[in-house]
């Protein structure tokens, strides 16, 4: 008996970054963090074959502007994916919720409004130690952990447009003659 997955056709990304312009836009705010964050996004992009010259780091005043950023960013149509990345730090007011659910929402409708993949890298913490944690020390690089997801998504994207391109091809009438 054959095996049933052997006719499943699998579409998927890769972490190679060749090839690929990137566009990081970091928050200033939180610097302290952010930094940390940014040097985790460009050190994945670069051992993943990304260039140098390919990577371009945008810098939006702090958190709640980085959906304003983005947008722009990706209005210029010159990257294959975009890498957002900030610190938001709990505090005694309800403004840490707003931004959180803002910038939250407003990538999100970015991602999904372009045909760019845009990933998020926005900590949100009760406090600096868990930031620092997020940031490159127990819990990881989550700057790092963006840029993985933005290359294997324009990867995806590449494989689902080559896919679609292949399909149409193939569903066109042969030419008479």
């Amino acid at each position: 008996m054959q095996d049933a997955s052997a006719k499943v056709r699998v579409i998927e990304g890769s972490l190679d970054a060749s090839g690929l312009r990137f566009a990081v836009v970091v928050a200033r705010f939180n610097a302290f963090i952010t930094e940390r964050l940014l040097d985790g996004a460009v050190d994945t992009l670069l051992r993943s074959g990304a260039l140098a010259e390919d990577i371009t780091v945008v810098r939006a005043p702090g958190s709640f502007e980085i959906p304003m950023v983005v947008s722009q960013v990706l209005e210029t149509g010159h990257f294959d994916a975009v890498i957002a990345l900030g610190c938001l730090i709990r505090g005694d007011t309800i403004h840490f919720d707003l931004i959180a659910s803002e910038v939250t929402k407003g990538v999100a409708q970015l991602s999904l409004a372009f045909s760019t993949p845009v990933a998020f890298g926005v900590i949100t913490t009760d406090n600096l130690e868990q930031s620092i944690h997020r940031a490159g020390s127990k819990a990881g690089n989550k700057g790092s952990e963006a840029a993985q997801a933005a290359i294997e998504q324009a990867q995806l994207f590449r494989a689902l447009a080559e896919f679609g391109a292949r399909s149409t091809d193939a569903d066109a009438p042969a030419p008479k003659g």
